[in-house]
């Protein structure tokens, strides 16, 4: 008996030390679309690759799947009512557990996908509730309605953001007149510090850390600004003009060697900004309005940068350093992309997942398929986790093996 409970122990344990030393966030590891996976198909069987499960029981949301372990979370509504559903790598339900109301008016469903982060999950509903919660069974932890506690107002399709953490602070754009952005304590909820940014409302962004040796940066984006804001301090460093017609800014930024790229959609565009050595400025490089993606994301890979347009009229990929327009085409409809191995994963608007590789002048369609399940948009951001593809379709989230056999 003594052994036995020993090794259940051990298991608990392990289990416990594997919550607190994994993340799991919004598009991958780094928020860019980068997945550091390897051995995956580079040719898809015609009917798509082996479809493991699915879980049809989420209700309405376009929050993606988020991986740690053996265990996927994300987040759906119920007869108006938010949960955060917790699935095993077999596709069964673990638990499910109500945070409050949500987002039920245009284009209802969850908005934003869990961070799970050191044994707990952080989730900001489309009324402003930010929650926590124990990652291992639930239970909740503490929560903060921070619209109401720092008065910030609401935005046309219901605020929107996916939540960043950067050691102790955990980061929130509330869009109110002085605390425009605030840091709160991932443990406790407690504000650590609000920074007044240019005091425009938030804008559905998520967003980005920078690091340049010891400085962080968030780099975030609210109604018609970039902002590039102290992580130690809260003070607001830098801003950058970019608005755009319904101050949708839903993209996060991407930064690579001193570079930093931010992309809007409704004719937009992106803009390139070169930050100072100390990152206590920008300079604008170039601008781009082919790429004018609303929030399906770009990626970086060998320096070119590949989107779809928010028209849908085409995939296109762009030069990093000089926003030249390498190629387009109309590879599928438009949509959110990712990228591992080498490969880049199309989740287009018209339910069709795509493989392709990106090559010097044009993009090679290698495999397709659609998305048998599921309701409403095809606009959850698709995300990979050991080797599978996980696709959230309105009420179902499906797992697909992408592991050579």
């Amino acid at each position: 008996m003594k052994i036995i409970l020993s090794v259940l122990s051990l298991a608990f344990i392990t289990l416990i030390h594997a919550y607190a030393q994994e993340t799991a966030q919004w598009r991958g590891p780094d928020r860019n679309g980068i997945y550091n996976e390897t051995g995956l198909l580079k040719i898809w069987p015609e009917a798509g690759p082996q479809l493991l499960w699915h879980y049809d029981g989420l209700g309405e949301g376009h929050a993606s799947a988020a991986v740690v372990g053996d265990r996927v979370y994300t987040a759906g509504i119920l007869e108006g009512i938010g949960y955060i559903f917790c699935i095993d790598l077999a596709g069964n339900l673990v638990w499910k557990v109500p945070y409050g109301e949500e987002w039920t008016e245009s284009y209802p469903g969850v908005r934003g996908t869990p961070l799970v982060h050191d044994g707990k999950i952080y989730l900001l509903s489309g009324f402003g509730k930010l929650v926590c919660r124990n990652a291992a069974n639930g239970d909740f932890i503490w929560s903060v309605d921070v619209l109401k506690d720092y008065h910030g107002p609401n935005i046309k399709w219901g605020v929107t953001e996916n939540l960043l953490i950067d050691g102790n602070k955990l980061f929130c754009t509330v869009g109110a007149p002085e605390a425009n952005v605030i840091a709160l304590d991932p443990n406790t909820g407690k504000l650590i510090w609000k920074c007044s940014g240019k005091g425009e409302t938030s804008a559905y962004g998520s967003p980005a850390l920078i690091k340049l040796g010891n400085k962080h940066i968030l780099v975030t984006h609210t109604a018609s600004s970039i902002l590039g804001i102290d992580v130690a301090s809260g003070k607001l460093l830098w801003s950058h003009d970019q608005p755009n017609k319904y101050s949708v800014h839903a993209n996060t930024p991407l930064f690579h060697e001193g570079y930093l790229y931010c992309v809007s959609g409704y004719g937009k565009g992106g803009v390139m900004l070169k930050l100072s050595d100390d990152g206590s400025s920008v300079t604008e490089v170039w601008r781009n309005t082919n790429i004018d993606n609303r929030m399906g994301g770009v990626v970086l890979v060998n320096g070119k940068i590949y989107g779809s347009d928010d028209s849908g009229k085409a995939w296109y990929c762009l030069d990093w350093k000089t926003g030249t327009n390498m190629y387009s085409e109309k590879i599928t409809g438009r949509g959110n992309i990712i990228s591992a191995d080498g490969m880049l994963y199309l989740y287009g608007d018209n339910g069709e997942i795509v493989l392709a590789e990106p090559l010097a002048n044009s993009f090679k369609k290698i495999s397709s398929f659609q998305v048998p399940y599921g309701t409403d948009q095809h606009w959850a951001h698709i995300s990979i986790g050991n080797g599978r593809l996980y696709v959230r379709h309105g009420n179902s989230l499906m797992a697909y093996d992408l592991r050579k056999k």
